[in-house]
């Protein structure tokens, strides 16, 4: 404003014109640039002369002005012209380095829901001090700094945070640069190719999976997770270099329609969403965060990065204070009930309050006679009427409820005094709208809590009141059971004559209970006695000057705060005449007050910033204003620092109505401490309050520092006059011991005096930290010997006596070490252009701890004809205005529609409910962006692996090895550097072996399955081998050894005939799980074939599963595909035509119609080292993968099985598996033929229509030996959850079930298997019954929980030890402990060595590390594309570094460890237990660290019950987590601050990308594993139709 230029003095009449012409710019009276022009002539004197440049760009009107709306007014409530122009100002310094951040992408139905209109509520100002109405426009400067506003509406910046200067971070962003153009302009090469023709199969993708595929030097921006640099990053040439030498162009496997375009490292790139990420990457090259020291931190714990004290930060220097002394308090007087019972006496027709209604008009005129009287009727109705005499329903010292509206005051004093006269304690509450008002529950709470059986109301109240249908109240959530009595006279009973109230003296007993809601959100009811509330009263009347018969006016809430204090409890000590300006009426005629005024010609009046802000709007339409009669304007709310400007604006346009200068002052109180400070009215009218102009970023440290006006970060405070009457003021450090802060120091205000409250009721624990207080010096020396109390207000005490307030401790947000004020970051977001986006009373600022620190959340309404981008534009402008004059950044901004955040009783924004909706993710916003990467700096310390090192290790071995000195080479092994015998480090050797395989008695009886079958086919030809179900449960088909026999010798007659093959020819079988493919299976072992099971394509989805059944079909070389007619007939189809070329295909045989005769000669392999069939599997990754198993190889795994199980021919095994690779295939079409057992068959295909088949058919069939994948158990632990007791009724018994095996390659799902354990407990299924087995391509059955081995164990895992390859056992429930589950029994012939994935060598028990397993069933190798043997591969031989080198291993992929447990195996020897963490190849280096997928996503899973199912990848070092939303699209955008939250919390990493999208677009194969790089591919080429993605800054 013009009065802070520290130019030249203003005289007042200018200052009253320039006020008025403030008030026609903002209520669109005048232009922008005619208030220019004005508003020079009016100061032009008083202003130096300003440059021709900067006059010509001052003249210039700003784009924002134009778009101003033309009615309304504007809230003063957050204004400052300093703090407004300070924004501006740091707004310009962000245009000149502006970045460019991605949109969020939104789907159009969402976009389209979320911009319905909703009309704004005209409730929504509020009586807190948490939010005001919506009246206003835009903001316009008035300190000259339009051209800046100007300038700054043409440029919308989209990215707040500060670029750091150090060079490391220069370095890393000029590297990332190169690395995005290197890239960049090998996909637009690489576009050409991939877009000239489809292609099936990447042989090039598979040469390298053959040779366990080195990575690849990504050309994708670095790691923006960690600051640290990569001195030995490639650039984009010497990339493009390395991949040439790999040998020819790149191509990728396309599956369906997934034709992508890549960047350099295989990424499809040419999409919108991969764009905004790659838009995203560039942003966080210099990520805002101190570059972090380069070191290993060798723990199990991940230490968080403690801020560094910087010697430069601001300090208290001055000496300690002291305490302030109030004057003295005068004499005593009489209690309240005996000042209300002589006024009736002496004046009984003296005004006691004048009440108004919504229309101004008075409707209640209370007297106070009538006061008395009615009290008196109340007091004696509790006393006597409420119970029997024996049992009254309430006695003296209880507590009641008052339940009374704000319009209603005279009711509510009658009750009031009335509870004290009848000896009970009253409770003032809101009243109760609905059974969901927010923080009604809390209330009830306290009510609860307080004892608290009856409830006094008013008649029209108690109407009000929601009924059910009955006509009962209801009963509210959280309430106890009241009894609502109304205290109209006509409801009361008659009072006797001859009977009158006792009068007590006044004491330490209660007199009433003010509720207060704290930061949390929770109650507290504060006890104020007797002599506390007369002593308040007294010095109320002291410091106010309040005599006899004055009138007073007052707008506040008279239930509780200054209002009860002044209108309810001094006025009646006085005999003062009370007016009540009701809320409502405020609403429609904000003038209402100021005409009271006139028309009482009152000489105090109690008001709010905002009452007068509403005054300046209004007050042109009124001519005949005169407050020539107030001595006191008393503002409540002046201890908040952004009242200033309502003061300021105020005294400037009334000081003409003849508004006296002094008159106005602000006060300072809180429910625990009372009225603590106010300032007294001067009796100097040409005084001026003195006022202090703070720094922002000092006053963050708790430091004072006065600054000028100039400056960007101020703070304008006003002091809030003296220490009251009778008490003494200290102020005490916030934190630790309540110790006197120094003079130059801001701390919590804490007083002594009589006129507090005494407790907390029932908290007798925090009653002690608030109102008994013991400040003591820095010596250590106690200040007085009597308690303080704590105040909640933060502020310190100027050296003339004078309080002055800067916020308090509820509103304070510690981030980083500093203190914030969450109304500081209020009036920063407004003063952002807050008009054309936002409604400017609807917003809350709040902080969530998130990874040991509070986050600044900022939540505001939007406005519905607002855009998409103008918000966002409008969120990044917020975000840089906070960082720049905080120096702090907003973890979370979130706006949501009009009217919809929950609503305090008095209207304004309820924050602590807001808050709680915000954790729970039941805000449902219209746009969220968030900023971790900016915010988020206490990170743990990157993990920096050490460059590898050779060493020669010598040990000399004891007598036995005649002192033979062994050397080797060991390359930076970790734990593994130096072995002895089976120690490594001091720790056994992890490895461990199943039984003997060449013990068995079958060892060497045959080789080869078609022989076994044969000899069964003659032996035992009748026996039933294979029964397959259908979806009914019944028999479809079954097969005995004969005709198994049978008809497989007519499947090699019809090889014979019709295709001509030769030996080792490979043949697709196309079937469904059925009998039809186990006989193609053996026809193909008796032509001599190789068979490859394929699963057929889906019928309804046949573009996107056909391509792959092709590609395995040209993969695998098959000369001819064998299959059914039905799938004949698909594959001739015009819709399969149109994904493959029909004419494409081999020859396709129909096994329908069998030939009658049979096979000249059935085939016999001359060498069991053979290939007997292929296993062609895609792995999580999206890798093709298909696998040579030889004769022996399939004869050893199935004897092993046999072993394992303990399977014979009396024996029944349920099998609900697939029957197209692993284990699944081995157990449907091996195992039985080997073993002679009986399977019995269940596709889980038909359990889509009968979830119960499975369980079922276990029952009714008795067996005791189950398979299953982990899609069934959640099949039916999500189908059968609510029928177990119709199941039991069936008679379904799982009691005999031994083992229930679940068939994976993958970590054990340890939540659903217990879940399902659990489940079926009632229908007999013991825990123990329930195991996993573990296989893999190199090896389909490692583990595999068998009869008599000892039950499967459960441990519990340090989940940040894992990240740094380390194993520690917690106990259950420990912060961050994973539960790991045994993978199964390990297999006999099994051997099992735990081995360092890069230096390969072995590892100790305490270490995670891959998994290498050699055992005589090891598969061969990969099948490469042309069907000839891979390049020689470590990957089926390796070798140990050191140690036994010279055995050969084979290596899973999958990382993992073993334990030596106290159980006892069946030889008798200590179980070695094995337990899966995950695959290699899966896992994600993030911040130097290793993390599992399925962590990260168990976490994001158990935020939010709407998410369905989750699943993470990354991609340029940036996690993306992609969430099914089972849900409306309306809760989408809850879920983006809840998965970050949860992420960062439990894994200390930042997520990138946030997808929320339907229910079943993460893809899943047939054994449950969810395909993330199929995802991750479908994400980047936009594939997906997310409803929502949020690009986290």
């Amino acid at each position: 404003m013009a009065d802070r230029d520290p130019l030249v003095p203003i005289p007042v009449e200018i200052r009253a014109k320039l006020a008025e012409l403030e008030l026609e710019l903002s209520e669109g009276d005048i232009t922008q640039k005619g208030y220019e022009k004005k508003r020079c002539q009016l100061i032009g004197a008083f202003l130096p002369q300003i440059p021709a440049a900067d006059a010509a760009q001052e003249r210039r009107p700003s784009l924002a002005s134009r778009r101003r709306r033309l009615s309304g007014s504007r809230d003063e409530r957050y204004r400052s012209d300093v703090h407004s122009e300070a924004v501006q100002a740091a707004l310009a310094k962000h245009g000149q380095r502006k970045m460019a951040v991605p949109m969020p992408s939104k789907r159009r139905s969402l976009v389209a829901r979320n911009s319905a209109y909703t009309p704004p509520d005209t409730s929504s100002g509020s009586e807190g001090e948490d939010s005001e109405e919506d009246h206003g426009v835009q903001e316009q400067d008035e300190g000259g700094n339009t051209a800046v506003a100007g300038a700054l509406s043409l440029h919308a910046e989209h990215r707040v945070g500060r670029v750091g200067s150090s060079a490391p971070d220069a370095d890393s962003s000029t590297t990332s640069s190169s690395s995005s153009a290197g890239s960049g302009v090998a996909a637009r090469v690489r576009q050409a190719k991939v877009l000239a023709q489809h292609v099936c199969v990447s042989a090039h993708r598979l040469r390298l999976h053959q040779q366990h595929r080195k990575p690849e030097m990504p050309s994708a921006p670095p790691d923006v997770t960690s600051s640290t640099n990569n001195a030995a990053a490639a650039t984009a040439d010497e990339i493009q270099g390395e991949k040439k030498s790999e040998g020819g162009h790149r191509q990728t496997c396309k599956y369906g329609n997934a034709e992508l375009m890549e960047t350099g490292d295989g990424v499809p790139v040419s999409s919108r969403v991969s764009a905004k990420i790659q838009q995203l990457v560039n942003t966080l090259k210099r990520p805002k965060r101190p570059p972090l020291q380069e070191f290993f931190v060798d723990d199990f714990e991940e230490l968080l990065e403690a801020q560094q004290p910087d010697p430069d930060l601001p300090k208290a220097e001055g000496a300690q204070m002291e305490p302030a002394q109030g004057e003295e308090l005068g004499a005593e007087s009489p209690c309240l009930e005996a000042a209300l019972q002589r006024w009736a006496s002496v004046s009984p027709k003296a005004p006691c309050l004048t009440s108004v209604d919504a229309n101004g008009k008075p409707f209640c005129q209370l007297t106070y006679g009538k006061l008395w009287s009615r009290s008196v009727k109340v007091a004696y109705n509790l006393s006597h009427k409420l119970g029997t005499k024996q049992e009254p329903l309430v006695r003296a010292g209880d507590r009641v409820a008052l339940v009374f509206p704000n319009n209603d005051p005279g009711s509510f004093m009658t009750a009031f005094y009335g509870c004290l006269l009848a000896d009970v304690v009253p409770v003032p509450i809101e009243v109760p709208l609905t059974r969901k008002d927010a923080g009604g529950q809390q209330i009830g709470f306290l009510l609860g809590s307080c004892g608290v059986s009856v409830a006094l109301t008013s008649d029209l109240c108690h109407k009000g009141l929601p009924k059910s249908p009955t006509g009962d109240i209801l009963h509210f959530k959280g309430w106890p059971k009241l009894l609502w009595i109304v205290t109209e006279s006509n409801h009361l009973s008659k009072t006797p004559r001859d009977w009158l109230p006792r009068i007590r003296d006044p004491g330490p007993d209660t007199a009433y209970i003010e509720y207060k809601t704290c930061k949390d959100g929770g109650v507290l009811g504060v006890t104020v006695s007797r002599a506390a509330m007369l002593t308040h009263c007294r010095a109320l009347t002291q410091a106010c000057a309040y005599t006899e018969a004055e009138t007073i006016v007052n707008v506040l809430d008279f239930k509780k705060d200054v209002g009860l204090w002044h209108a309810v409890l001094t006025s009646v000590m006085n005999m003062l005449h009370v007016v009540s300006i009701p809320y409502a009426l405020m609403k429609v005629n904000p003038l209402a007050w100021i005409q009271k005024v006139c028309q009482f010609k009152a000489k105090v009046a109690c008001v709010k910033s905002r009452d007068m802000h509403w005054a300046l709007v209004a007050h042109r339409d009124q001519r005949d204003i005169n407050l020539a009669s107030l001595r006191m304007l008393l503002v409540a709310d002046g201890a908040n620092p952004w009242s200033v400007s309502s003061c300021d604006a105020f005294l400037n346009v009334f000081r003409t109505k003849g508004l006296k200068s002094g008159i106005i002052c602000p006060c300072a109180g809180s429910p625990e401490a009372l009225t603590v400070a106010i300032r007294r009215p001067a009796k100097d009218a040409s005084e001026t309050p003195p006022r202090g102009v703070l720094s922002m970023y000092s006053l963050s440290h708790g430091v004072i520092r006065l600054d000028s006006d100039d400056k960007l970060a101020v703070l304008a405070v006003q002091d809030v006059g003296r220490v009251m009457p009778g008490a003494v003021m200290c102020a005490v450090k916030m934190d630790g011991v309540p110790q006197l802060c120094k003079s130059d120091e801001v701390g919590e205000l804490c007083v002594r005096t009589v006129a507090t409250g005494s407790s907390y009721y029932g908290l007798s624990g925090r009653t002690k930290n608030t109102f008994e207080v013991v400040p003591v010096t820095s010596a250590g020396t106690v200040v007085d010997d009597s308690p303080f109390t704590r105040t909640g207000l933060l502020g310190f005490v100027a050296a003339s006596g004078l309080v002055y307030v800067a916020g308090k401790i509820d509103g304070l947000m510690a981030v980083g070490g500093r203190h914030h004020n969450a109304d500081d970051i209020v009036a920063t977001a407004l003063a952002v252009e807050p008009m054309k986006f936002v409604y400017r009373g609807r917003i809350a600022v709040f902080s969530i701890e998130v990874l040991h620190d509070e986050r600044i959340v900022v939540v505001a309404e939007q406005r519905p004809d607002s855009t998409e981008e103008d918000s966002f534009q409008w969120m990044s402008r917020v975000l840089q205005a906070i960082d720049g004059i905080h120096r702090v950044g907003v973890y979370c901004l979130v706006l949501v529609s009009p009217n919809t955040l929950p609503k305090s009783p008095l209207g304004g924004i309820h924050l602590c409910e807001t808050k709680q909706l915000f954790l729970e993710g039941a805000l449902h916003p219209s746009n969220v962006l968030m900023c971790p990467h900016t915010c988020v700096t206490n990170l743990p310390k990157p993990r920096q692996k050490q460059p590898g090192r050779r060493r020669t290790h010598v040990h000399t071995l004891g007598r036995a090895s005649r002192g033979l000195r062994i050397f080797w080479l060991v390359t930076e092994i970790g734990p593994a550097s130096v072995m002895l015998g089976n120690l490594v480090s001091g720790k056994r050797i992890a490895q461990a072996s199943g039984r003997d395989l060449t013990q068995a008695e079958d060892s060497h009886q045959f080789q080869f399955l078609s022989e076994v079958l044969q000899w069964r086919a003659q032996s035992t030809p009748e026996h039933v081998l294979y029964t397959l179900l259908n979806s009914r449960g019944a028999t479809a088909s079954s097969v005995t050894c004969s005709q198994l026999h049978k008809k497989a010798e007519k499947v090699a007659a019809m090889l014979a005939e019709r295709s001509h093959l030769r030996d080792g020819d490979h043949v697709a079988l196309l079937y469904p799980p059925g009998m039809e493919l186990i006989v193609s299976f053996y026809g193909c072992l008796y032509a001599g074939c190789v068979p490859i099971t394929v699963r057929p394509p889906h019928p309804r989805d046949v573009a996107t599963t056909l391509p792959t059944v092709k590609m395995i079909v040209e993969v695998s070389c098959s000369v001819c595909v064998l299959t059914t007619q039905v799938i004949s007939k698909l594959l001739r189809s015009k819709e399969a035509s149109a994904a493959v070329d029909s004419r494409t295909w081999p020859p396709i045989l129909d096994t329908d119609d069998l030939p009658k005769k049979k096979a000249p000669l059935l085939y016999k392999p001359s060498n069991p080292d053979t290939l007997a069939y292929l296993d062609f599997s895609v792995s999580t990754t999206g890798m093709l993968a298909g696998v040579k198993m030889s004769h022996a190889a399939t004869s050893a795994l199935c004897r092993s099985i046999k072993l394992q199980c303990e399977l014979y021919p009396s024996r029944e095994v349920a099998i609900c598996l697939d029957p197209y690779c692993g284990l699944g295939l081995v157990l449907w079409c091996l195992c039985s033929v080997y073993s002679g057992h009986r399977s019995i068959l269940i596709p889980p295909c038909e359990l889509e229509s009968n979830a119960s088949l499975w369980l079922w058919a276990v029952s009714q069939h008795k067996v005791r030996d189950t398979f299953c994948s982990y899609g069934v158990v959640d099949t039916s632990t999500r189908g059968l959850a609510m029928q177990t007791d119709a199941l039991k009724s069936r008679g379904v018994d799982l009691s005999r079930v031994r083992t229930c095996v679940v068939v994976a390659e993958e970590r054990p799902r340890t939540s659903l298997t217990r879940s399902f354990s659990k489940l079926f407990k009632d229908l007999g299924l013991q825990s123990r019954a329930v195991s996993t087995a573990f296989g893999c391509r190199v090896n389909m059955a490692v583990c595999l929980q068998g009869t008599s081995g000892p039950d499967p164990t459960t441990v519990f895992v340090d989940m940040r030890a894992l990240r740094h390859d380390r194993v520690r056992l917690v106990e259950k429930g420990s912060p961050h402990s994973l539960p790991l589950m045994e993978s199964g029994k390990i297999l006999p012939g099994v051997r099992i060595i735990i081995a360092n994935p890069e230096t390969k060598g072995p590892m100790g028990e305490s270490h995670l590390g891959e998994i290498w397993v050699q055992s005589s069933h090891n598969s061969s190798g990969y099948m490469s594309v042309y069907g000839d043997e891979a390049p020689p591969s470590d990957h089926f031989a390796s070798r140990l570094s050191f140690g036994d080198t010279h055995s050969q291993w084979s290596r899973t992929g999958y990382l993992g460890f073993l334990r030596r447990t106290q159980l006892t195996d069946a030889n008798g020897e200590r179980h070695d237990a094995l337990y899966v963490v995950g695959a290699l190849e899966e896992a994600m280096e993030l911040r130097g660290m290793r993390y599992h997928p399925v962590d990260i996503e168990t976490s994001v899973v158990r935020t939010h019950k709407s998410i369905a199912q989750c699943a993470v990848f990354t991609w340029s070092n940036l996690l993306v987590a992609v969430v099914e939303l089972a849900a409306s699209e309306q809760e989408a955008l809850d879920l983006v601050p809840l998965v970050t939250n949860a992420v960062l919390e439990e894994h200390y990493l930042i997520v990138g990308v946030v997808v929320v999208a339907d229910v079943g677009v993460v893809p899943i194969n047939s054994r449950g594993e969810k395909q993330r790089m199929h995802l991750r591919d479908g994400f980047l080429a936009d594939q997906l139709d997310p409803v929502y993605v949020a690009y986290n800054m």
